[in-house]
């Protein structure tokens, strides 16, 4: 099954590629890694959920901030590779997540993000993590991912 039917037996789909906010590209390929850039939960072009995690925002919601941050940066890896055939495994997931002081529930809002690749892709979905809070983030946003993967060399671009 490939990721169009898993996505849609989910109820999502891929939303349009976000287009970067500052001065960045949305990902650069070295070799046959893709690293995407910091992605927000965008939803329409305006951040879904805004703020900060143990205040406005419960540990569900942020997940599905990260889930949908997720969405975004396949939607990025989607534009740039064509389809999802050439990609070999997702290597390393970065999630920085907004919280208050005393919010310790960083790694369970990044499930969102983790769980969806693992359905998607399987077991070359399981990648490496750091989930960390930060005080702040671009746009109130309470999710921000990065985001390592690696493509077969036969197919890998310039």
């Amino acid at each position: 099954m490939g990721i169009h039917e898993t996505l849609s037996r989910l109820g999502l789909k891929l939303p349009g590629a976000p287009c970067p906010v500052g001065s960045y590209v949305p990902a650069r390929q070295a070799g046959d890694l893709i690293f995407v850039s910091g992605v927000l939960p965008f939803r329409d072009g305006i951040i879904e959920h805004p703020g900060k995690l143990g205040r406005e925002l419960t540990v569900k919601e942020g997940a599905a901030a990260a889930q949908l941050a997720m969405l975004n940066g396949l939607a990025i890896l989607q534009e740039m590779m064509g389809d999802f055939s050439c990609l070999k495994q997702v290597v390393r997931l970065t999630g920085h997540v907004a919280s208050v002081e005393g919010f310790v529930d960083q790694p369970a809002v990044i499930n969102g993000a983790s769980d969806l690749l693992v359905k998607l892709f399987g077991d070359a979905g399981r990648h490496a993590r750091l989930a960390l809070g930060a005080f702040e983030l671009p746009l109130y946003a309470p999710i921000e991912l990065e985001l390592i993967v690696q493509v077969s060399p036969a197919k890998a671009g310039p």
